[in-house]
């Protein structure tokens, strides 16, 4: 291992974690991943891994089964996870989202059935907030809930569900009269309980996951739409009780998320790196190593400085989540910063690679393919600087 990307400050409990997943990964998810994502084929093995080392129940207290760690201890290990094969991040991500929103602002009810189970992975998480026609504009949700006696109705379609397919639970932003007149106080999310699996689901009538969405990368984990019609859904599924807070709930949810997908992307830029300064010791032109190339050597030097300003940014970032501060500034940049930087990480790598960057026997070619996920998951570039802006001229306001 290297000396990109170190965290100072660990406790011992959280670099024995990482080592295991380290380990985990360089065994089980690097060498089978190229193949996998080549075939889209689900990574069931890796999952059950992952399962089995409670991965799944990381940052969910103790008292539910969890490991109950932070938010830091989980970032840096999606950052080892994404290093070995992105999507296995992306399958984890959604889970914890959800599990972090439940643990938040859920019922004590809500608490006691669904963490226990989420942290054993009996119960796999997704969070569907995104519709066909609304991309940054969350306030243009239609998925409408409509209050019926004890239940509530939902009709409308969901859009860009990771897991959308092999999840058994989906906390859903829908649209309802109660809460407020403004569009964020008329929204609630809804928790769904639903069998695995595509096509109309057999546990929930009127819901349908019409199958996966073929993407150019992010490949294996499923990628879905939902499809909502006269589903009933009792009111103790409202996520914390009352109608109107899913708004709120779901952007918490997206704050601890773009700290992940900022892990993501220094894990991928990582391994990105790795590959690149490998290969320039290996290909020889002209006479020597290219590695002994001054032009290359400039551009190892850029990756390299790419790869540790992000991971320190991310690392921030979690660390202010963690503490009990707002991070919503921190989240933005670290999310900005970090999946640009990953973009430029593996083009560079990718350029090192010469002709056989292209070649789908090269990982690097994987890489190159799963990076722009990154630039719009979680919130695209523009919505990160329009973010960091606003909360910029609150720190910097002039006196009147």
């Amino acid at each position: 291992m290297g000396r990109l990307a170190q965290t100072d400050g660990l406790t011992e409990i959280q670099r024995d974690i990482l080592a295991t997943v380290r380990d985990f990964v360089d065994k089980e998810i690097i060498p089978v991943a190229t193949e996998l994502e080549h075939k889209d084929e689900y990574p069931t093995a890796i999952v059950e891994g992952m399962k089995q080392l409670g991965l799944f129940g990381l940052t969910i207290p103790e008292e539910y089964g969890g490991l109950g760690e932070s938010l830091l201890t989980y970032a840096l290990v999606v950052e080892e996870i994404a290093r070995g094969w992105m999507s296995v991040s992306g399958i984890v991500n959604t889970h914890f989202i959800v599990a972090h929103m439940i643990n938040a602002h859920g019922t004590q009810e809500q608490k006691d059935y669904f963490l226990p189970k989420m942290a054993a992975g009996e119960i796999r998480g997704a969070f569907s907030m995104s519709e066909p026609g609304l991309g940054s504009d969350v306030s243009a949700i239609s998925t409408k809930g409509v209050k019926d006696g004890e239940d509530y109705v939902l009709n409308g379609q969901k859009m860009w569900l990771t897991n959308g397919g092999t999840s058994t639970l989906v906390a859903v932003l829908c649209k309802t009269a109660e809460g407020g007149s403004t569009p964020s106080r008329n929204m609630t999310t809804f928790l769904i309980e639903k069998t695995a699996g595509f096509g109309p689901n057999p546990s929930v009538p009127g819901l349908t996951v019409p199958g996966k969405i073929e993407k150019m990368g992010y490949k294996g984990v499923d990628t879905t739409e939902l499809v909502l019609q006269d589903v009933r859904i009792p009111a103790n599924r409202i996520l914390g009780g009352a109608p109107g807070r899913g708004f709120y709930q779901m952007m918490d949810g997206v704050e601890v998320g773009r700290v992940n997908v900022a892990a993501r992307a220094c894990g991928v830029a990582r391994r990105a790196f790795e590959l690149g300064i490998s290969y320039a010791q290996q290909r020889s032109t002209f006479g020597k190593k290219i590695a002994e190339h001054q032009a290359i050597q400039f551009k190892l030097a850029e990756m390299a400085t790419k790869v540790e300003a992000a991971h320190q940014m991310m690392v921030m970032a979690a660390r202010k989540k963690d503490g009990g501060e707002r991070n919503d500034l921190e989240a933005g940049m670290a999310k900005y910063l970090a999946s640009e930087y990953c973009k430029e990480v593996v083009e560079d790598a990718f350029r090192i690679h010469g002709g056989y960057g292209f070649s789908k026997e090269y990982e690097i070619e994987r890489l190159y393919r799963e990076a722009p996920m990154l630039l719009i998951g979680e919130g695209t570039a523009e919505i990160q600087k329009m973010i960091v802006g606003r909360r910029l001229l609150e720190e910097y306001k002039l006196a009147e």
